[in-house]
């Protein structure tokens, strides 16, 4: 089984600000790049799910124009991590001190006082299960987080103790992996 990590596209939000859970918009043009591309590589009825964010729903709706035969589906499970009070906020803006208590228990504190770095595997592992237990293969729409705990899960990671566990790389704005599971 074949599950595609699509990044959304670069998001209309100035660099260096903290934007997790917030519903920004990705930049248009090259939402319809990527979408283009992703059209004439994806399979024949691939299941399409998206995070509900807007960076994500709006390349899913691009790609199913070009792709009727894809049909959308919505996963809350999918989106990124919440950071509660820092959204929005530049990140050298976020004080040293709250930095500090998340990398001193980085699965489980909730940095912001929205979500835990466990709490965001275990909807995406939830997901995961899903997609398993219904054999299909499917392409996520989705923001680095998502595929960085995915990247840990196909590891057989399910809960991080130390910030160095979580991976440093995802793909880049508008890229995408494939896994197999």
């Amino acid at each position: 089984m074949k599950l595609w990590l699509v990044r959304h596209a670069q998001p209309l939000v100035e660099p260096g600000v903290c934007y997790g859970a917030s519903d920004v918009a990705a930049d248009a043009d090259a939402t319809r790049a990527c979408a283009a591309q992703l059209a004439h590589v994806l399979p024949q009825g691939i299941r399409l799910v998206t995070s509900p964010l807007q960076r994500c729903e709006r390349l899913a709706q691009e790609i199913q124009g070009l792709r009727p035969d894809l049909m959308l589906n919505h996963d809350a499970r999918l989106a990124e991590m919440d950071f509660g009070c820092w959204e929005g906020q530049r990140w050298d803006a976020i004080p040293r001190a709250a930095f500090d208590a998340w990398m001193a228990d980085f699965g489980a504190h909730y940095f912001g006082g929205r979500e835990s770095v466990d709490e965001l595997m275990q909807r995406v592992a939830a997901a995961r299960t899903e997609m398993v237990q219904q054999g299909l293969d499917a392409v996520w729409i989705t923001h680095a987080g998502v595929i960085r705990a995915m990247d840990l899960l196909a590891q057989g990671i399910e809960r991080l103790a130390r910030a160095e566990q979580w991976p440093q790389h995802a793909p880049d704005f508008g890229a995408w992996r494939q896994l197999s599971l």
